[in-house]
């Protein structure tokens, strides 16, 4: 017969095992209160996967920042130090140090040193004779020195590679403009603005290709732009580049009267209401 301390002894036992396993067992997790659906908001949401490490930048993806943020000694050197990345790599790739050239001469055209601009758009020639951005670029340089006929030599030959770019087109009207060559300029302009409608409106000064932007006789300027606007029947444009020519003195204002580009907007509201104001109301 077993004596009561054994079973006491024994029962001890099966008591300690079942508390250490309810210990050692974690809780299920609650379930979530009836009619909350398995994809719910309310649920306790799962553990989000860990972070991707964000990619190292490169120098000249530094260097693009730069420029976006408009630090342009911080992109040059940026720009310098892939350049010399690019340079170690067997075989060299002469396309990418074109590119680095042209980007490094945009950076020293925006710090007006256009001389040392002029030279990295020549480097990048060299690698690249059919580089049409950097074509074009040089063919800034050569309108920001007033050799207006240089720089249309220049645009023009941008596009025998470049056919398709509005900005260049745009540039070429620019040049023929400074030159009063105005039927020339419209035409380029024209040409500019059926690949790109909103060619005229890009401000940006970093990239590989700049659009020229600056433009002495800015009313006659955007009288043009107005008429060139007409022809494509852009109205708002018309009326907002109709509005600038006029607050920046365009005296002629017959011109928007007998030109037949305008000829379809001579009954709205708006034209009418820009001719009839005073000057010195705008």
């Amino acid at each position: 017969m077993v004596s009561a301390y054994v079973i006491g002894s024994i029962l001890a036992l099966i008591f300690y095992a079942v508390s250490a396993c309810a210990q050692t067992t974690p809780d299920p997790a609650p379930a979530p209160p009836a009619g909350i659906p398995h994809d719910s908001p309310l649920r306790t949401p799962a553990a989000p996967p860990p972070a991707a490490a964000p990619k190292d930048l490169t120098p000249e993806m530094r260097g693009d920042i730069y420029m976006a943020r408009r630090m342009y000694r911080e992109a040059v050197d940026a720009y310098r130090q892939q350049s010399e990345a690019v340079k170690q790599q067997v075989p060299v790739d002469k396309q990418r140090l074109a590119v680095l050239a042209n980007k490094t001469g945009i950076a020293y055209h925006q710090l007006t040193e256009l001389d040392t601009a002029k030279k990295h758009y020549e480097q990048a020639l060299k690698l690249n004779p059919h580089y049409a951005e950097a074509i074009n670029n040089l063919g800034t340089v050569h309108y920001a020195k007033k050799s207006y006929r240089r720089a249309v030599g220049q645009y023009k030959k941008a596009l025998k590679y470049s056919p398709n770019s509005a900005s260049i087109y745009s540039n070429l009207g620019t040049a023929h403009f400074a030159r009063k060559k105005y039927a020339d300029a419209i035409e380029a302009y024209q040409q500019a603005l059926a690949l790109d409608p909103e060619v005229f409106e890009h401000r940006s000064t970093h990239g590989v290709l700049l659009q020229e932007r600056s433009v002495e006789e800015r009313a006659k300027f955007h009288y043009y732009l107005a008429k060139v606007y007409a022809k494509a029947g852009m109205v708002d444009r018309v009326l907002l580049y109709m509005r600038k020519a006029l607050e920046e003195g365009f005296k002629d204002r017959d011109k928007f009267r007998e030109d037949p580009e305008f000829a379809a907007l001579q009954e709205h509201p708006e034209f009418q209401h820009l001719l009839a104001l005073d000057p010195r109301v705008l």
